[in-house]
Formats: structure tokens, C-alpha cells, sequence
């Protein structure tokens, strides 16, 4: 039963991140990839605050189900190359940069908060 959970959190997932990337898209008229480096980032933070303070239960809903299907490590690749195959080399570079950097730090800042709040 515990693949009901993830299905029913990928539900909920994959089309919140194709709302969430085309809202944060439209509203910047550039070529970095800001939806998905959105979607990246609170995917990394749901998933800091779930480690440890959650029941499996919840962590297959919200982290494998939710987060899995909100966060894209194949459209960021993807995107990646588009940049820099499309001469933006540095915004191809500041993705990468960018999104480890911020994917790690809201990881951390999510685990933080957590252990706040729980402790």
C-alpha cells in the first residue's frame, strides 16, 4: 500500500510544479530558467523538513510522492544544456551553480527549521 502514497503525492506534484514553473517563468523575460530552479529549491526545503521529523508514512506521501514529482533533475540537465548549447554559457553555469548552492541550502535550512520546530 505504501505505493498509494507516493502515487497519490505525484498527483498533487507534477502538475503543481507545471503551474509553479510556468507562473515563475512568465513573470521573468530571460532566458535562465527560473521555474524550474524554483521548483528545485522548494523541492530541496519539503523534503530538509520532512528528514527526521516525519513518519515514513508522510515521507512517501510528501518526499518521494510530492517532492519526486515537483522537482526535476532531468528538465534542469535538460535546461542546462539548452543554455549552453544556445551560446549562454553563463547562464548555463550559474544554473548549475545556482541550483546546487540553493538546493543544499534549503535542504539544510529545511532540516534546521524542522529540528526547531519539533525539538
Amino acid at each position: 500500500m505504501n505505493w498509494l502514497l507516493v502515487i497519490a503525492g505525484a498527483m498533487v506534484g507534477a502538475p503543481l510544479r507545471h503551474l509553479t514553473d510556468r507562473a515563475v517563468q512568465r513573470r521573468h523575460d530571460t532566458l535562465f530558467p527560473w521555474g524550474t530552479f524554483t521548483v528545485n529549491v522548494t523541492g530541496s526545503l519539503i523534503l530538509g523538513l520532512l528528514t527526521g521529523a516525519a513518519s515514513a508514512h508522510v515521507q512517501l506521501l510528501l518526499g518521494t510522492g510530492l517532492c519526486g514529482a515537483l522537482s526535476t533533475y532531468s528538465t534542469f540537465s535538460f535546461e542546462t544544456l539548452r543554455l549552453a548549447e544556445d551560446g549562454a554559457g553563463i547562464y548555463a553555469l550559474a544554473n548549475v551553480a545556482g541550483s546546487v548552492a540553493a538546493g543544499l541550502g534549503a535542504a539544510f535550512a529545511g532540516v534546521w527549521a524542522a529540528g526547531m520546530l519539533w525539538a
